[in-house]
């Protein structure tokens, strides 16, 4: 069965998942970011299906996440790099770990630590606002229709109606602190 494709959508979160696919593509990525770069490596640390690997990586590089490289000859074995595109979303997996430590770690405390070189310390990672430097939290956050959003959907009434939601559901986190509970 073929997978539902989010690539068109007008939302940067439905594109980035048409990208990541599923968590296999995740867990090559962090891999990947362990230093990790041999399909054989993969398999061996992940314990990923053969024919599952080679869609994902297959997926990666036609992404631009990655770039597929040579290594030997006789047998032809490739290693796959990260490309900029893809050591870009080394925040985005920093920040899925920070969530993760903070309410999945359990007793025993953070099964990885990573470690920020330049200033010598444990990382501790916060997505905060490029322009102020505060902690981005959702009861601060609104959303609305951006520069890139399609003009044909702009103005149809579900559109206006969901970015409506949005402001007040951020009016109800303001006053109340907290969000706003939908199914």
């Amino acid at each position: 069965m073929k997978r539902k494709s989010f690539a068109s959508w007008p939302c940067s979160i439905a594109r980035a998942v048409d990208v990541l696919g599923d968590a296999w593509t995740l867990l090559v990525l962090r891999e990947l970011f362990y230093g990790e770069t041999r399909f054989d490596g993969f398999v061996s640390s992940l314990g990923i299906p053969r024919n599952t690997l080679t869609d994902r990586l297959g997926q990666l590089v036609d992404q631009g996440l990655l770039e597929r490289r040579c290594y030997q000859s006789d047998p032809v074995r490739h290693e796959y790099l990260l490309t900029e595109r893809g050591r870009d979303f080394f925040s985005v997996l920093a920040a899925i770990n920070a969530w993760g430590d903070r309410w999945l770690s359990g007793d025993a405390g953070a099964p990885v630590v990573m470690h920020h070189e330049s200033c010598d310390h444990d990382l501790l990672t916060a997505v905060v606002c490029a322009e102020c430097s505060e902690p981005v939290r959702l009861k601060d956050v609104t959303v609305r229709a951006g520069p890139g959003y399609p003009a044909k959907l702009t103005h149809d009434p579900a559109t206006v109606e969901r970015f409506a939601r949005a402001s007040h559901a951020h009016r109800t986190r303001s006053e109340s602190g907290n969000s706003p509970l939908r199914a």
